[in-house]
């Protein structure tokens, strides 16, 4: 069922920060123990938006900004998965940073439908789920932005970079044999030139680094629409899923870049045990 953005948008409170997390959820991302509710501040927010209130399955994931490596990458994710979730009664919503234009050129290129996705120019709700800010060192946003992408307060981000040049046969492929791939300076590249490289059926090597290109290409090429504002590079976001009473069956908060899932080779394993 769609879910309509909602004109108006709720004010987080930052004192219920510690309320971000289930008792005994590990933040790498596992069930949550027990019947833990969900964040009152999560709540707050998801009842000013229509079918996204108790009574059903909802999946809500917080992106960090729109031009965020992980924002599309996981975007494009879920965007393949939408009929299994519809099909499994759960409902998705996700809210990322950014504005109106930065939300019509993101649905339009990862396929995102736009009706579930909302956008704040400020991560506030972030804030108030106790969400990682990243790195805040002197220098700015852009220099600790850096670091991070060099690990440097961003477990697990190198190898996950690596895993996309080398390959991954643990985790599906990519991009089809017969499809055409235009990915920054590079010429087109078909498909078939990664089966040339180890094979098909799982990830080849240089191939989930060649869809990162892309995503990388077209952000770049449009960075103002994507990011407004520099403030809120380093931050990173998060995934909760709530049963219909609204207690929380899964968490996961963003411990770095390229961290958007406990599981990155298949970064919506998570679901596997409520989708049937």
């Amino acid at each position: 069922m769609p879910v309509p953005a909602p004109t108006d948008r709720d004010s987080a409170n930052q004192d219920s920060a510690e309320n971000a997390v289930a008792e005994g959820d590990g933040a790498k991302g596992s069930p949550a123990a027990g019947a833990a509710q969900a964040p009152p501040a999560l709540l707050e927010r998801l009842a000013a938006v229509q079918g996204m209130g108790p009574g059903r399955r909802r999946l809500v994931v917080l992106l960090p900004q729109l031009g965020d490596f992980d924002s599309l990458e996981y975007a494009q994710a879920l965007a393949g998965a939408l009929p299994q979730l519809e099909a499994a009664g759960i409902a998705l919503l996700a809210i990322g940073i950014g504005n109106q234009q930065s939300r019509e050129r993101f649905c339009a290129f990862t396929g995102f439908p736009r009706e579930r996705l909302l956008v704040d120019a400020e991560p506030q709700l972030h804030q108030a789920l106790g969400l990682y800010a990243g790195l805040t060192q002197a220098g700015g946003p852009w220099p600790n932005l850096l670091l991070m992408c060099a690990g440097i307060g961003s477990p697990g981000t190198l190898a996950e970079v690596l895993r996309g040049y080398t390959g991954d046969r643990s985790a599906p492929q990519r991009i089809a044999d017969d499809e055409t791939i235009q990915a920054g300076p590079l010429p087109p590249i078909r498909g078939s030139f990664f089966a040339r490289a180890g094979g098909s059926g799982f990830l080849r090597p240089f191939e989930l680094a060649t869809v990162r290109l892309q995503n990388m290409a077209e952000v770049l090429g449009h960075w103002r629409t994507y990011v407004p504002r520099d403030d809120f590079l380093t931050q990173r976001g998060g995934t909760f899923l709530l049963e219909t009473d609204d207690s929380l069956l899964y968490r996961h908060l963003d411990q770095g870049i390229l961290g958007f899932s406990a599981t990155m080779a298949r970064p919506l394993g998570f679901l596997d045990p409520w989708l049937g």
